[in-house]
């Protein structure tokens, strides 16, 4: 019976023996393990840089869509790159692009052309093509929504007279009549208001013109008042308007206050005689 004892406490020695060398072997190779394990490292910082969404062709009038931030690893950001910050990308929307530019390319200020700039004039305009400013309104402008890089109609609003009335006055009547068509504006004194993102009127649009036509907007600009007509971006319903007077006589359209309002008379009628219109009341019945 004692031998059996002795024989129980031997084996529980050995075995609390053998579990405290187990545990001393495992605290040993833990840290060796930790030491072992790969460790994170961190990714480099990062910045955002403007770059070309679209590739964007010399003397292109940039737009906010043609632009966008990519993020850019900070080692590889050239000074002359233009990096995220306080500009909205619509606050490069009107300027021009110098020499053609790679889709994902980044943009640099030497690349393009801010409006106002030196140069940026002789980069917008076509071979054989002139600049020519006209004023606007809030009513002319399309209430301050006409931007560079889109195409107008411009039209005039005169008084007309038309021959003489009783007593020898001049009968005048007001006439409104399109002069020139898919004229492209190249620079207007507008910008979007980037806190309230309200749109700040023109007082000038800067157009982009033939010799001929710049002649026209001359004469139009004395002779009455000038709008502009937006034109959609899907494309030209009617014919190109080259600069000859013949083009704009044949394209051009043009409205009577006769045709607005049946209350006034027609000026002439179709056969070249004066018309005059009565109008007649309804008579009480009875």
């Amino acid at each position: 019976m004692r031998a059996r004892a002795l024989l129980v406490f031997l084996i529980a020695i050995l075995l609390a023996g053998g579990t405290g060398l187990l545990v001393r072997s495992w605290l040993a190779q833990r840290p060796a393990q930790v030491e072992i394990a790969p460790r994170e490292v961190p990714a480099p910082p990062q910045k955002s840089i403007l770059v070309a969404r679209t590739a964007i062709a010399r003397g292109q009038i940039l737009k906010a869509e043609d632009l966008a931030w990519q993020p850019w690893p900070e080692a590889g950001i050239d000074s002359m790159y233009i990096q995220a910050g306080p500009r909205p990308l619509e606050a490069f929307a009107g300027w021009v692009a110098r020499d053609s530019i790679g889709k994902s390319d980044p943009i640099t200020e030497a690349k393009i052309f801010a409006p106002g700039s030196r140069g940026f004039l002789a980069a917008v305009l076509r071979p054989g093509m002139r600049a020519i400013s006209v004023p606007v309104t809030a009513i002319s402008g399309i209430s301050g929504f006409v931007f560079p890089g889109d195409e107008v109609d411009i039209l005039i609003t005169q008084t007309l007279p038309m021959g003489t009335g009783n007593g020898g006055s001049t009968i005048q009547h007001k006439a409104s009549e399109t002069v020139l068509s898919d004229v492209r504006v190249i620079a207007i004194d507008q910008k979007l208001d980037n806190k309230g993102s309200e749109a700040v009127l023109a007082h000038t649009a800067t157009l982009e013109v033939t010799p001929k036509q710049s002649e026209i907007i001359a004469v139009a600009t004395e002779m009455g008042k000038l709008s502009l007509s937006l034109r959609s971006l899907t494309g030209s319903e009617n014919k190109e308007i080259t600069g000859n007077s013949s083009d704009f006589l044949e394209a051009g359209t043009h409205t009577m206050d006769s045709d607005v309002s049946r209350l006034l008379p027609k000026p002439v009628s179709e056969d070249g005689v004066d018309a005059v219109t009565i109008l007649r009341g309804k008579g009480k019945p009875g």
